[in-house]
């Protein structure tokens, strides 16, 4: 019996899980104005996820040009290269202001986890093929 992980599935559309996650930006900025935090934090982790979604679709379309081998090297690079990247702003962003690090990273993992989780019930929630 092949277990859930290792049935293999088509690759889901990326609509739902982007769209959620732009929804927590989204609802993030009225909670900061209504809360009188400072803008730049969610300004900072919407540019972030602009950036990263960015990122995703121009390693999206490289992905599409190579063969299979290349293109999970691609895959690879590019979540790594995002983690990174996201890291490093944050860290140098909190030598200077540690609290607008830290909203801008609290808005970012919620957006970022929201989009994970729905990525994986599309995957996951799709008959295996």
């Amino acid at each position: 019996m092949r277990s859930a992980l290792m049935t293999p599935r088509p690759v889901p559309g990326r609509l739902v899980p982007v769209a959620g996650s732009a929804f927590v930006i989204g609802l993030a900025l009225p909670v900061f104005l209504l809360a009188g935090w400072a803008i730049a934090g969610w300004a900072l982790a919407a540019v972030l996820w602009a950036a990263m979604q960015g990122v995703g679709l121009l390693l999206t379309r490289l992905r599409g040009s190579l063969g299979s081998v290349g293109s999970s090297g691609v895959l690879a690079f590019g979540l790594m290269f995002k983690s990174v990247t996201v890291l490093v702003v944050l860290v140098a962003v909190a030598v200077s202001n540690p609290r607008l690090a830290l909203a801008g990273a609290v808005t970012y993992a919620l957006a970022y986890t929201l989009e994970l989780g729905l990525a994986l019930l599309s995957y996951f929630g799709t008959p295996a093929g």
